[in-house]
């Protein structure tokens, strides 16, 4: 391989691998988000209605920050369907909030029939998403807390659903 070729190739090597490390440490060096503001907050549903995200204190509470364009989102919310089906009668509580609006949001909730609250953030969901830890500001993003209101479990990226229920059947 000519030197110049060689220079090229190592110097694309070190950029990817630069790339990977800032990526995983903004994945996994996350420190537990203050969740007051959540918990404070008030968001519209889809029908317009405010919704406080205080009346859901003292459940197992599983935000997810979502988008109906978001192609990985809208592949996991079918086994949060299942899990809140599954796990609600027990003090589970999903709560989606969709960067995104009502409308989009309204006629995807009823194409998968959804049975948990889809809230409208707009595009503040995101600024949001990024006080709760999500340094990468990318969808999906998923929040669990405790029933004491504190950060259990954060995913970047479409959640498993194994590792999900596994997650969430310790705190219930």
């Amino acid at each position: 391989m000519p030197p110049r070729l060689r220079n090229y190739f190592a110097f694309g090597v070190a950029a990817a691998l630069a790339l990977a490390a800032g990526i995983g440490l903004a994945m996994f060096d996350r420190t537990p988000a203050d969740t007051t503001s959540l918990l404070a907050l008030s968001l519209p549903d889809s029908a317009g209605k405010l919704q406080s995200m205080a009346q859901w204190r003292g459940k197992v509470l599983v935000v997810n920050f979502w988008a109906t364009w978001c192609a990985p989102c809208r592949e996991e919310m079918p086994d949060f369907v299942r899990a809140q089906q599954e796990y609600g009668a027990k003090g589970l509580q999903i709560v989606g909030i969709a960067a995104d609006n009502a409308d989009k949001v309204q006629q995807f909730a009823e194409e998968i029939k959804l049975n948990y609250p889809a809230l409208i953030g707009g595009y503040g969901a995101m600024d949001l998403s990024k006080e709760l830890g999500n340094s990468l500001v990318a969808l999906p993003f998923t929040l669990v807390l405790d029933r004491q209101g504190k950060v259990a479990y954060t995913h970047l990226g479409p959640v498993k659903a194994d590792k999900f229920r596994e997650v969430i059947t310790k705190l219930l």
